[in-house]
C-alpha cells in the first residue's frame, strides 16, 4: 500500500508533467527573427533586441539593426537562410512569404507569430500587443501603446482644425520610365488621410505606374515623394524637370514633398509623428 508521502509525491509529478507544455509554450523565445520593419522597432523599443538573431530587409532602423544578417526581402524569403541561424520564434508581417517557406520554417519546429498588416493607428497598436505579448513584457508594451495613441491624438486635433484637404498624389517609384503611384487601400493612401490630405489617385487600387498625361490629368496641389526614390533619380530637381510634374500645380508651385519612407510608410511606432510632420507640411501657416 502507498504511504501518504509517496502518493504525495506521485500527484507531484503528475501535475508537473502535466503543466510542463503550459510553462514552455508561455516562456519567452530566446532566438528570434523578425520580418518587419515595424516589428522590429518594436523589439528593440521593448529592449528585446538581445533575442534578435536576423531581420529581413525592410528592418533598418534603429542603426544597430545594421549589424544583424539578413533574411531578405519579406515577401521572399529563404527557408534556408532562415533556419541557418536556428532561430525558435519567427515573428513577421503577414505579408511574409512565401507561403511554402513559412510552413517548411514551422515544419522544421520553428513558432511562427504572424501579425496583421492593417494602415491605421489600431494596426499599430495591435503589433505593439502581439511584440509584448512574445517577449512577455505587458507593462512595457502599455508604454508604447499611450506613446503611440498620444501622437494620433494629436495628429486628429491637428488634421480637425484644418478646413482644406489638398490634392495629394504620392509616387512611389519610376518603373520603367514610368512613375508608380498609390492608389486606394495602401499605406501611403492611408498617411495622406490621416495628414489631412485627399488622394489625388483615388479612382485606381493599389500601386501601379501612371502615364505622364494621366498624372498631369490628377492635377495634385501636393506630390510626395520617397527619400528612395529621389536619391536614385539624383536629386529632387531631376523631379521638378520631369514633364509630367512641371505640368501640375504640385510642379508648377515648387510643393514636391521628400518623406522618410520607412517611418511614414512603415506603421509602426514613428508613423504618427512622421504623419503629423507631414501635416504641417501639407498645411503650412499662411
Amino acid at each position: 500500500m502507498l504511504n501518504i508521502t509517496s502518493l504525495m509525491q506521485r500527484c507531484a509529478l503528475v501535475l508537473t508533467l502535466a503543466l510542463a507544455p503550459v510553462i514552455a509554450a508561455s516562456a519567452p523565445p530566446q532566438r528570434i527573427v523578425a520580418v518587419g520593419g515595424a516589428l522590429t522597432e518594436i523589439v528593440y523599443a521593448l529592449d528585446g533586441q538581445a533575442h534578435l538573431v536576423g531581420v529581413d530587409t525592410t528592418s533598418q532602423w534603429p542603426a544597430a539593426t545594421q549589424s544583424l544578417p539578413r533574411v531578405g526581402y519579406m515577401r521572399n524569403l529563404s527557408a534556408e537562410g532562415i533556419l541557418s541561424l536556428a532561430p525558435d520564434t519567427l515573428i513577421a508581417s503577414a505579408h511574409a512569404g512565401p507561403p511554402a517557406v513559412l510552413e517548411q520554417l514551422r515544419s522544421a519546429g520553428v513558432q511562427l507569430s504572424s501579425v496583421a498588416e492593417t494602415y491605421s493607428e489600431q494596426g499599430i497598436l495591435d503589433k505593439i500587443d502581439t511584440v509584448a505579448a512574445l517577449l512577455g513584457k505587458p507593462q512595457q508594451g502599455e508604454q508604447l501603446r499611450t506613446a503611440v495613441a498620444n501622437d494620433f491624438r494629436q495628429l486628429a486635433e491637428w488634421r480637425e482644425r484644418q478646413p482644406e484637404r489638398p490634392k495629394t498624389l504620392f509616387i512611389m517609384a519610376v518603373t520603367n520610365g514610368e512613375p508608380m503611384v498609390s492608389g486606394r487601400d495602401t499605406a501611403a493612401d492611408a498617411v495622406i488621410q490621416l495628414a489631412g490630405g485627399s488622394n489625388a489617385a483615388a479612382a485606381i487600387q493599389g500601386n501601379k505606374t501612371m502615364g505622364n498625361e494621366a498624372i498631369v490629368a490628377t492635377a495634385p496641389e501636393v506630390i510626395l515623394l520617397t527619400d528612395i526614390s529621389v536619391n536614385a533619380l539624383g536629386g529632387l530637381e531631376k523631379w521638378y524637370a520631369m514633364s509630367a510634374i512641371a505640368l501640375t500645380p504640385a510642379g508648377q508651385n515648387r510643393r514636391l514633398i521628400v518623406v522618410d519612407t520607412l517611418a511614414l510608410l512603415g506603421f509602426g511606432l514613428r508613423t504618427g509623428q512622421a504623419a503629423l510632420n507631414l501635416a504641417e507640411r501639407l498645411h503650412p501657416a499662411p
